[in-house]
């Protein structure tokens, strides 16, 4: 699988995103459900945006690992912030947790998650290459 991530001069760079990325190879499409920042537990970590997102980044890490993916594989982050929200926090926490992969990402701003006490939920969709 080749991953070629698409960044136009036309477009603003990002060291935390992509603008978009192609995928090319054969190979397995693994789809992580809506990850919030929780614990084992299931207990809601902290009360602040870059707490819970550090956490939510972790548990789809968590699910990529379980299917034998990486943050290397991941085409597409889909992150959902309980607005009015500032982003800064959960791009402080990207680039705590998700380091030097910038991925193609989508950010909206909802009214409420399913979780009352959750601020994020963290998507995402990889590929890994067939044999891995």
């Amino acid at each position: 699988m080749t991953l070629t991530h698409l960044n136009p001069e036309s477009l603003h760079r990002s060291p935390v995103f992509s603008q978009g990325v192609q995928v090319e190879g054969a190979g397995r499409l693994v789809v992580v459900g809506g990850q919030n920042g929780v614990d084992a537990t299931g207990a809601v970590v902290g009360t602040d945006l870059g707490t819970q997102s550090v956490q939510a980044l972790r548990n789809v890490l968590a699910v990529l690992g379980e299917a034998g993916a990486a943050q290397e594989n991941v085409i597409r982050l889909t992150v959902y912030l309980v607005g009015p929200a500032d982003a800064t926090a959960a791009y402080a926490a990207a680039q705590e947790v998700w380091g030097a992969h910038p991925t193609a990402v989508t950010v909206l701003q909802v009214a409420g998650l399913a979780r009352p006490d959750c601020l994020v939920e963290v998507e995402a969709l990889a590929h890994v290459p067939s044999g891995s």
